[in-house]
C-alpha cells in the first residue's frame, strides 16, 4: 500500500467521489485540499463539513494548484483540458481519479475487480454481475460508477470476496494503474466525444480496463471494435478472450440456443459441451439488449468461478433500475415504456429493436450526435413518433430522410410540462398492441434536471392517462 503521510494533495471536485478521496486521504495522514469552481449553499455546506475535519476547502477557484500539491485526485467529469491539470502538468504533478486511489489503497488480501464498461449497459450489468456473485454465496458490492464510493468499499471494515465494478470512459481515463482479475467492454459508440476529443480517444480509455487481465477480457461478438481492443491489450499469461452473443454461441463464447443462455467457455470440453445458465425468460425485461448484458454478466462470474445455478438464480432475482425499460402500464391495449436512461442513439436503437410496433417520444440535448442511422434502422417499426426539446428538428429532419410515411408530431416546447402533451400525443397515434415507447435518444437538461426527473414525469403522465381512461 502506497504511504500516504505527509503528502500534500489537492482533490478537484466537491461532489461524492471528492469528499470520499479527501476523507480517506486525509484519515490516512495526508494533507488534503479541496478546490471546486462553485460556491453554492449545498457547496458551502459540504465545505464546512470537511473543514471540521482538518480538510482544506477552495470554493470558486479550480484552475490554480495549490502550493505545494504533490498529487492531484480527480472527480471523474473534470475534462484533461481543464486549466488545474495543466497547471499540475507544468509543475510535474500527476493527475489521477478516485479508482486510481481506491486500487492503491488495497490491502494485500484485497477482493477482486470484476470490471464493467461500455457505452451502454454499465450499470444493468454491474448490478446483474453484483446479483449473480450474491446467490453464489460471495459477498458483493456494485461499486464504481453506481452506489457506494468505491474507495469507501475498499476500506471498509469487513472484507469482500469480490467486487463488481462499474467503470466509467473517465474514471478509466485516470486509473493508469489498473489491474482487473477479468473485464468487459460491453459495446462502443460515440459518446462523450467533447470531453475525451475523438472517438479514438474514447475508444482508447474504454480499453483500458483490459490492460493487465489475469483471466479473462470478456467481448461483443457483434461489436468488432471490443474485440480490437481485447487484441491490443497487455494482458497477463493465460488471460484468455471470451465473447458472448446473442446468436448461438462458438468454442469459448457464450450465447442463446433456443431460448437457453449456454456457456462454451467455461467448460471442460468447449469445442464438444455446452452448459445450460439460464432461460431467456429469466432475464428481466427480456429484450435483446438487456440479454446480452446478461451474458455478459454471467461471462463475469463464470470467470471467477460462479456455478451456472448462481447465473439462474442471480438474473431470477435481479429487477433493473428505473428508467431502463420500465414497464410502466397498459391503458386501452397500448403498453407504456419509461426507458429516460436511452440518453444517446446507441441505448435507444437497442430500445427500439425491442418492441414491433412503436409510438416513439424522443428529443432533447443530441451532445453532437446524428440520427440518420438510428432513424433508418428503425422506421419499419415506428407507428408514430413525437418529438420535444431543444434539438428536436435533428431528429424530424432524420425521420424525413428514412421515415417519411411516419407521422411526426412536432411539439413546439421545452418547458417540462411538454411531457403531459406528448404522453397524450403518443395515445392519440398509438393503436391496440402498440407500444408508446420514451427513448429520447437524448441528454434530458435542456428540460429536466436529469433523466430520472423525465422518467418521473413520463409515468406520472401515463397514470393520470390511466386514471383517465378508467
Amino acid at each position: 500500500m502506497t504511504n500516504w503521510q505527509g503528502r500534500n494533495i489537492t482533490v478537484a471536485g466537491l461532489g461524492v467521489s471528492g469528499i470520499s478521496a479527501a476523507r480517506a486521504l486525509a484519515g490516512l495522514g495526508a494533507s488534503v485540499t479541496v478546490v471546486d469552481g462553485g460556491s453554492s449553499p449545498a457547496l458551502r455546506e459540504r465545505a464546512e463539513s470537511l473543514e471540521t475535519e482538518g480538510i482544506s476547502v477552495r470554493l470558486g477557484d479550480a484552475e490554480n494548484l495549490p502550493e505545494g500539491t504533490d498529487l492531484v485526485v480527480t472527480s471523474p467529469g473534470w475534462k484533461p483540458t481543464s486549466p488545474l491539470f495543466a497547471a499540475a502538468a507544468k509543475a510535474g504533478v500527476d493527475v489521477v481519479g478516485d479508482v486510481e486511489i481506491a486500487w492503491l489503497l488495497r490491502g494485500p488480501d484485497a477482493a477482486p475487480w470484476l470490471a464493467v464498461t461500455g457505452t451502454n449497459g454499465k450499470t444493468t450489468t454491474t448490478q446483474m454481475l453484483a446479483s449473480i456473485l450474491s446467490a453464489a454465496g460471495l459477498r458483493t458490492a456494485a461499486v464504481g460508477n453506481i452506489g457506494t464510493p468505491i474507495i469507501d468499499v475498499v476500506l471498509s471494515e469487513e472484507p469482500y470476496d469480490v467486487l463488481a465494478v462499474e467503470l466509467s470512459s473517465y474514471q478509466l481515463h485516470w486509473a493508469p494503474s489498473l489491474r482487473a482479475h477479468s473485464a468487459v467492454v460491453l459495446n462502443l459508440a460515440p459518446d462523450h466525444l467533447d470531453w475525451h476529443g475523438s472517438m479514438e480517444a474514447y475508444a482508447a480509455d474504454k480499453g483500458r480496463i483490459y490492460e493487465g487481465n489475469r483471466v479473462a477480457c470478456v467481448y461483443n461478438v457483434a461489436d468488432k471494435a471490443t474485440e480490437d481492443l481485447v487484441r491490443a491489450a497487455d494482458v497477463e499469461e493465460g488471460c484468455r478472450a471470451i465473447g458472448f452473443t446473442l446468436g448461438t454461441p462458438g468454442p469459448s463464447q457464450l450465447g442463446v440456443v433456443e431460448g437457453l443462455l449456454v456457456d462454451r467457455a467455461f467448460v471442460e470440453d468447449r469445442h464438444k459441451q455446452a452448459q445450460e445458465l439460464a432461460e431467456v425468460g429469466d432475464v428481466q425485461p427480456p429484450a435483446p439488449h438487456n440479454i446480452a448484458n446478461a451474458l455478459a454478466a454471467a461471462a463475469l462470474a463464470r470467470a471467477y468461478g460462479a456455478p451456472a445455478t448462481a447465473v439462474r438464480d442471480g438474473l431470477r432475482a435481479f429487477r433493473p433500475d428505473a428508467h431502463r425499460i420500465q414497464h410502466i402500464a397498459d391503458v386501452g391495449g397500448v403498453a407504456y415504456i419509461d426507458d429516460s436512461k436511452a440518453t444517446n442513439t446507441h441505448a435507444a436503437e437497442a430500445s427500439l429493436a425491442a418492441y414491433e410496433s412503436i409510438v416513439w417520444i424522443a428529443g432533447g440535448l443530441a451532445k453532437g450526435a446524428t440520427f440518420d442511422e438510428l432513424v433508418a434502422k428503425s422506421a419499419k417499426r415506428l407507428r408514430g413518433v413525437v418529438l420535444f426539446g431543444a434539438d428536436r428538428a435533428l431528429i424530424r429532419q432524420a425521420l424525413a430522410r428514412h421515415a417519411p410515411e411516419v407521422p411526426v408530431v412536432d411539439l413546439d416546447r421545452t418547458d417540462t410540462g411538454a411531457m403531459l402533451e406528448a404522453v397524450q400525443e403518443a395515445t392519440r397515434l398509438a393503436h391496440a398492441g402498440d407500444t408508446v415507447l420514451m427513448a429520447p435518444a437524448c441528454a434530458s437538461m435542456d428540460m429536466f434536471t436529469n433523466y430520472n426527473q423525465r422518467g418521473d414525469m413520463f409515468a406520472e403522465a401515463v397514470r393520470e392517462l390511466g386514471a383517465a381512461s378508467a
